[in-house]
């Protein structure tokens, strides 16, 4: 597959089901995360808008928002960093046990190296903080792919990027993994099905 060389929402505006399905993964964000107000967050993939920085900037300590792009207006939120580049190399960069909250939102599956990309992110938490993902599900696939190659609903372009989905029993195993340990990972099937999502915390175990 092509090296993808642009963030989402780049080039053209956000469909009617994106907008709906950005919304449903920051309402399950806040019910899984709980209260963001002075927390270090940093939103991986953000999106070239990064609608969840938008929203957050005001009421976290700090944040992160990274992507191979991002628009420049994003650089007047309060207490924002910009990071440009792709994932997962451009984590070198950050701070190692830097970060409270970790968003990985609709991201995994376009990447290469997701087992890597769930690595490093363990590596940005402070110890006992939260990472979050959230994912297409299998079931997922053959919605998404209705809705962008037959209905015409979403970018064509997007879902010909995936790589791959996840249900909870492909999900799990890849945080167990990336040294995340089973009694602190949760993970459940969401959004009617189509999503899955996961919260996992890096305990100060060694690994």
């Amino acid at each position: 597959m092509a090296t993808r060389t642009g963030s989402f929402g780049q080039h053209e505006a956000m469909s009617p089901v994106d907008r709906l399905g950005t919304w449903w993964g920051r309402a399950a964000l806040r019910r899984r995360v709980g209260p963001l107000a002075n927390r270090r967050v940093a939103d991986l993939g953000c999106g070239y808008e990064a609608s969840l920085g938008r929203s957050i900037a005001a009421e976290v300590a700090e944040l992160t928002l990274v992507d191979l792009a991002l628009n420049d207006d994003l650089a007047t939120l309060p207490n924002t960093t910009l990071v440009t580049g792709p994932l997962p190399t451009t984590l070198d960069d950050l701070g190692e046990a830097h970060f409270d909250v970790v968003v990985l939102s609709s991201v995994l599956e376009h990447l290469d190296d997701d087992r890597g990309t769930l690595v490093a992110c363990r590596r940005l938490l402070r110890p006992d903080r939260v990472l979050f993902v959230n994912v297409p599900s299998w079931w997922g696939k053959t919605a998404l792919e209705f809705s962008a190659f037959r209905l015409g609903l979403s970018p064509a372009e997007e879902m010909n990027d995936h790589r791959r989905y996840y249900d909870p029993r492909d999900l799990w195993p890849k945080l167990v993994e990336a040294g995340f340990v089973p009694e602190d990972i949760a993970c459940r099937r969401h959004k009617l099905g189509l999503n899955t999502w996961a919260t996992a915390r890096r305990t100060t175990s060694p690994g």
